[in-house]
């Protein structure tokens, strides 16, 4: 792959304060790529963009909710009116509801249907308004951010007594069922575009340290046959191919980094 596999290219990135989302945008800029950077956080979406230690001039920062239709029109108009046409879209948001780690035979409707909107919905807004004009231009390349659990079920026994900042965690339903929602869509829209020249691709991530605490660190690393958990350059690295010229004749496919946990 060249040193700037982005070069010239312009890319929209969707939770771009995200742990992941920050790598990503770092890893975009090196690569070349203009970066509009895209987050519901102002406060870490600035910061996100702040602490780039590449060209700053070449990202852009835009807060918009991405659950928002009327958002999402006006973010697609305002970047091509701003930027010109975008080249990649990577739709990378994750969100949590305030019960999210609730069991599931007590699991709220109203917040399965938040973390629906902020898991699936905001991608397939984006698809529907970017993805379009895309379609209409004839080239593009959509990047869908997936998870493990969107393909396997978790392995529940690895949570217990694990915890993250301080708060018991487990692995909810309603973040599988999204997940598994966006490989769906991700596969209806390589063939629904392909022929137009946009092609649609997902990163499956395995786990991402970020801090979780030592017993959840070492029951899921045992899972793995690797022995650890992932890094979030490892998964922003796959993304940044599947934009790539590189990638040209890749469509519909899901590349999972996960040191082999789901090759057991």
């Amino acid at each position: 792959m060249k040193d700037r596999p982005l070069s010239g290219k312009l890319v929209v990135l969707t939770g771009a304060g995200g742990i992941i989302g920050r790598v990503a945008a770092e890893r975009f800029v090196r690569g070349g790529a203009r970066l509009v950077m895209v987050d519901r956080c102002e406060r870490a979406l600035g910061a996100a963009r702040d602490a780039l230690q590449e060209d700053k001039a070449a990202a852009f920062a835009m807060p918009c909710d991405l659950t928002d239709p009327i958002q999402v029109a006006e973010l697609a108009a305002s970047v091509e009116a701003r930027h010109g046409p975008v080249d990649a879209l990577f739709n990378n948001v994750a969100g949590k509801s305030k019960n999210i780690f609730a069991p599931f035979e007590h699991f709220p409707l109203d917040e399965w249907n938040e973390v629906m909107a902020t898991n699936l919905t905001t991608a397939m807004l984006c698809c529907q308004h970017f993805g379009s004009l895309m379609a209409a231009r004839g080239r593009g390349t959509i990047v869908n951010t997936l998870s493990i659990y969107g393909i396997v079920a978790p392995d529940q026994r690895i949570y217990e007594g694990a915890e993250y900042e301080g708060r018991a965690i487990n692995s909810p339903a309603v973040y599988s069922a999204a997940k598994a929602g966006l490989w769906g869509l991700t596969k209806y829209l390589a063939t629904y575009w392909g022929s137009k020249g946009v092609r649609v691709n997902a990163v499956t991530p395995g786990g991402v340290f970020s801090g979780q605490n030592e017993t959840f660190v070492g029951r899921y690393s045992a899972r793995v046959p690797m022995g650890r958990m992932a890094k979030a350059e490892e998964i922003a690295d796959a993304m940044l191919f599947l934009a790539s010229d590189g990638a040209s004749y890749i469509n519909g496919q899901n590349i999972v980094v996960d040191g082999g946990l789901t090759a057991w």
